[in-house]
């Protein structure tokens, strides 16, 4: 197999993890809200760090400035029209409630999940444009992002239902639109003008950009006082750029 082929199986691999590790761990035990936030904080500093260094820089080389501009205005008005038109999950609220309230909340979030992790895969195959490496990360810094959803809808779906298997799998389907997303864009790729790949990359970086401001940030630092989680979102940055030297 060649390597181009094995690293695209293992950035699909990556970006499915999320949302299965997530929904596992929910119906195991919850990890504390700590835990979740300095992850949604690395996270996001990862997927900043990606965006403004690896995306944006590489949609102007592919394009323009003004496409590339173009595109990331496009992506991050694409994820806050998502945004109202579905109703999306906010780690933050993940509270437990009782009865059948509960049962409700949790099929509209992975409803919600499912349709909004669509655009996330397509970010993940376009990012590959940039190199497998920048692909890898991505891929990482949606799935790290995805696990804290995956507990949120698995865990009160469980706790309603007392279903544990049936409450894993139907969370864990929440990765399906990640894979598909990913298969339709890496399909395009060879169809599409050098112009259009660099809108299409600064696309990625505003969807990136968008989620990291709309919900990793606040997410990760509504309950944080001791600013543990900004040095979480340092460490992402970081991390984007030491890799960056191997």
């Amino acid at each position: 197999m060649p390597n181009m082929e094995k690293g695209l199986i293992i950035i699909l691999a990556i970006s499915v993890l999320g949302p299965i590790i997530g929904s596992l761990i929910g119906v195991i035990k919850e990890p504390s809200k700590k835990f979740m936030f300095n992850m949604l904080s690395f996270a996001g500093g990862v997927m900043l760090a990606i965006s403004f260094l690896e995306l944006i820089p590489e949609s102007i080389h592919l394009s323009s400035s003004l496409i590339s501009v173009t595109g990331i205005i496009f992506g991050s008005f694409l994820m806050y029209g998502l945004d109202k038109l579905i109703p999306h999950i906010h780690p933050e609220l993940c509270e437990q409630e009782q009865g059948c309230k509960l049962k409700k909340t949790a099929t509209y979030l992975i409803l919600g999940i499912f349709l909004h992790n669509l655009p996330e895969g397509m970010a993940i195959a376009l990012g590959s444009v940039s190199g497998m490496k920048v692909g890898l990360v991505i891929a990482l810094a949606i799935a790290i992002h995805n696990i804290p959803e995956g507990i949120c809808t698995s865990a009160p779906y469980y706790h309603c239902t007392g279903k544990r298997l049936k409450s894993f799998l139907i969370s864990s389907s929440t990765a399906i639109p990640i894979l598909i997303g990913f298969l339709i864009a890496n399909a395009l790729f060879q169809y599409i003008s050098n112009s259009m790949i660099g809108f299409i990359v600064g696309a990625t970086a505003g969807l990136m950009i968008y989620i990291t401001a709309d919900e990793l940030i606040p997410s990760s630092c509504c309950r944080c006082t001791d600013h543990q989680t900004i040095f979480s979102l340092i460490l992402g940055v970081l991390f984007v750029i030491l890799l960056g030297l191997i």
